[in-house]
């Protein structure tokens, strides 16, 4: 294929690499339900991320305030590694499980079936150097 056919702008983006970067910065940050697990019979639930930005993320936090059936609230911190631990950078087009640290935090203390809703509380996204995401930011909890 020659470039003297291509649109210029085309030419330059296929020979510098960029145009598979602009389709994935198109994309943003990507936060699905995961799959709940039981431990101990408490329910830990679990966020699936797939980074569809151009920006690695270094760190990625989504605090999720949880209704139970028994009317009580808490607010659960999903997070992609220890804030102040081994980081796992999630490289645009990576994928990754956002998970609640048990070690560091209170379980919910009930089954799966005793949770009613879930919503975002909070969400704290941090990209190389500790600077703000810039990429859009979607979640589905």
């Amino acid at each position: 294929m020659k470039c003297a056919r291509l649109a210029p702008l085309a030419c330059v983006l296929a020979a510098t690499g960029a145009w598979a970067g602009a389709a994935l910065a198109a994309g943003g940050i990507e936060i699905r339900r995961g799959p709940d697990r039981v431990e101990f019979g408490s329910c830990v639930p679990s966020l699936a991320v797939e980074n569809k930005s151009g920006e690695t993320i270094d760190y990625l936090e989504v605090d999720l305030a949880i209704a139970l059936a028994d009317g009580r609230r808490r607010t659960v911190e999903l997070k992609s590694a220890y804030r102040e631990g081994i980081h796992y950078p999630i490289e645009p087009g990576g994928k990754a499980v956002l998970r609640q640290h048990l070690d560091t935090e209170a379980s919910l203390g009930v089954p799966c079936g005793e949770v009613k809703s879930r919503a975002v509380a909070r969400t704290i996204c941090e990209a190389t150097d500790g600077k703000p995401c810039t990429a859009k930011v979607s979640i589905q909890p």
